[in-house]
């Protein structure tokens, strides 16, 4: 007779301690993970002027997602007599996040007639030698740097740093024959955010 009194409360028992166990356990989970949804862990904002990663530079500073990968290699635009327009950078550089932009109106005014290939020197291998198809060949070791080659795969242009935009379009203009910046409509630049300016008349 006892037992057939406390079975069925041992069995209620038995379910409200299993039931209690899986939501302590449940709460106590949640818990956990509380703290990091709620504190502030380092918040998603990209910044211009420090070194820290923040996603591809030319997505996140200029706004442009179709640099990276480039449509063409370096052997490609050698095999269809391109010039080409090399720009070596590494995403946590803020010089190079700020020649970013200037980078994307290269390929604004020149991207149909020139191969612009952006190269993260984290990319590079570390070799002795490379061939002249090799993106490394090119290299000089510091960022951002700009080397724009002809047709023929001769370099008539390697800069390092943050160039102007008009630094760069001489030496295009001239590659191009196009009209010196003198005899042209002169572009200047206008800021319309933190990030990103545009060039107009």
């Amino acid at each position: 007779m006892i037992m057939s009194v406390c079975l069925p409360w041992l069995a209620r028992c038995r379910r409200f301690l299993v039931v209690t166990f899986t939501f302590t356990v449940l709460l106590l989970g949640l818990w956990g993970t509380l703290p990091l949804s709620l504190a502030d862990h380092g918040t998603a904002i990209a910044a211009l002027e420090d070194d820290r990663y923040d996603g591809n530079i030319f997505v996140v500073y200029a706004g442009n997602g179709s640099l990276v990968p480039p449509r063409l290699n370096l052997k490609e635009s050698f095999e269809r007599e391109l010039p080409v327009i090399l720009v070596y950078y590494l995403d946590d550089s803020k010089d190079c996040k700020q020649y970013a932009f200037i980078v994307s109106r290269m390929q604004e005014f020149y991207g149909r007639v020139a191969s612009i290939i952006p190269v993260s020197v984290d990319g590079i291998p570390d070799q002795k030698r490379f061939r002249r198809d090799e993106p490394g060949y090119y290299y000089s070791g510091g960022v951002p740097q700009t080397v724009i080659l002809d047709k023929n795969g001769k370099k008539i242009f390697d800069a390092q740093g943050v160039l102007k935009f008009e630094v760069v379009d001489d030496v295009l203009r001239d590659l191009f024959d196009l009209l010196p910046r003198s005899e042209s409509v002169e572009l200047k630049q206008r800021t319309y955010n933190e990030f990103n300016s545009e060039l107009v008349d």
